[in-house]
């Protein structure tokens, strides 16, 4: 900034904040513990050398996706933000799993509506082995007939992630 007050990082380095420093626009001095976190993971030079090999114009994207990427770091510093990512998409797995069940029971619903002499009730289940059966009316009549539906796996190597974000989550 070069004025009164240095940005943070000059402030956390403990030295003069030139004019044309290249973190003052991304690091202001009111936000130092943003500056201190990327600088312990991914050390002041290293942010400098790639901020300066990135155009001016994506600059601000690149410092948020590393505050991002160092906040994950220190949360886990196996995995880091891709344990953040393995994590929601196990969640969206599970989320289409429940979707999947509740559309199968809507089908068997309809159906038993529009043909009332159905006397065993259609019903959908979610078994242990996370394949999902779901019931049908084949035929107009509700005969209960499995089918399988076998979603993606979108699950990470080891219960080491999933554990983690069990514990403690990024958005509380």
């Amino acid at each position: 900034m070069g004025g009164n007050s240095p940005c943070a990082s000059c402030k956390l380095l403990r030295r003069r904040c030139a004019a044309d420093c290249i973190f003052a626009p991304y690091f202001p001095p009111d936000d130092p513990q943003r500056f201190a976190i990327v600088h312990k993971v991914f050390g002041a030079s290293n942010v400098s050398k790639m901020l300066q090999e990135i155009p001016v114009h994506q600059r601000a994207d690149a410092v948020s996706s590393l505050v991002f990427e160092a906040n994950a770091r220190m949360r886990d510093p196996v995995y880091g933000c891709v344990g953040a990512i393995s994590y929601l998409q196990n969640q969206v797995v599970q989320l289409q799993k429940q979707l999947a069940v509740a559309q199968a029971e809507i089908m068997c619903i309809q159906m038993q509506q529009h043909e009332p002499i159905a006397t065993v009730p259609c019903h959908a289940e979610l078994p242990e082995d996370n394949t999902l059966l779901y019931y049908t009316n084949n035929n107009s009549n509700c005969n209960n007939s499995p089918q399988s539906y076998h979603p993606p796996d979108f699950t990470f190597p080891g219960s080491v992630v999933q554990d983690t974000f069990k514990i403690e989550s990024f958005w509380t």
